[in-house]
């Protein structure tokens, strides 16, 4: 009897480093905020943008999600892309937003879930428009993120171009510890375009 094992995976974009910087350095004055304290903030590893969510996926899925994804990217040409804004979630998460190549993005999200899905990942038969975010923080209740918002709304990253699609497992905590964040890794990244 062979025991099947599976993967907590998802499709992302992942900001290039000295974009990451950016945003945290943006990100500090926020920190001082009335409340900012009852947040949890996402680490900077765990900043990226979520094209499809996959859940957990068995092993034997991954040799036919590895060549759809892989199509998926290969028919996508690279597109430009900053991080730009805020916004929010009803009062449960706080995010930054994107700008530039939108369309591609969007075009790129719902690539990555039909791929996702015909590789046989029970997924949404239909992709919701995507919401292009970085999530920054989330709240354990309901809480009132407008000043954070409002702090995000003029910040305009630098632009780069977006030249490969990842696939990301996370290991979410084994819990007991506070404020212990899940951990990434990438462990396959294909080029955009051909």
């Amino acid at each position: 009897m062979s025991s099947s094992r599976s993967q907590r995976l998802f499709a992302a974009v992942l900001p290039p480093e000295p974009v990451a910087d950016e945003l945290a350095r943006a990100l500090a004055p926020l920190y001082a905020i009335p409340g900012a304290a009852d947040l949890r903030w996402t680490a900077p590893a765990g900043r990226h943008f979520t094209l499809a969510f996959l859940g957990e996926v068995d092993e034997e899925l991954l040799p036919e999600l590895d060549a759809r994804m892989e199509r998926a990217a290969h028919r996508t040409a690279p597109f430009p892309l900053r991080i730009s804004g805020g916004g929010r979630f009803d009062g449960r998460a706080l995010w930054a937003g994107a700008a530039g190549g939108l369309d591609t993005l969007r075009l790129l999200a719902a690539r990555a879930h039909a791929a996702a899905r015909k590789a046989g990942v029970p997924m949404e038969e239909e992709h919701r428009r995507h919401t292009p975010h970085l999530t920054l923080a989330r709240s354990r209740g309901h809480a009132d993120l407008t000043p954070y918002t409002a702090a995000l709304e003029g910040f305009r990253g630098r632009e780069w171009e977006v030249r490969e699609m990842s696939l990301v497992r996370s290991r979410l905590p084994a819990g007991g510890v506070p404020g212990e964040q899940p951990r990434y890794e990438v462990v396959r990244a294909w080029p955009l375009g051909r």
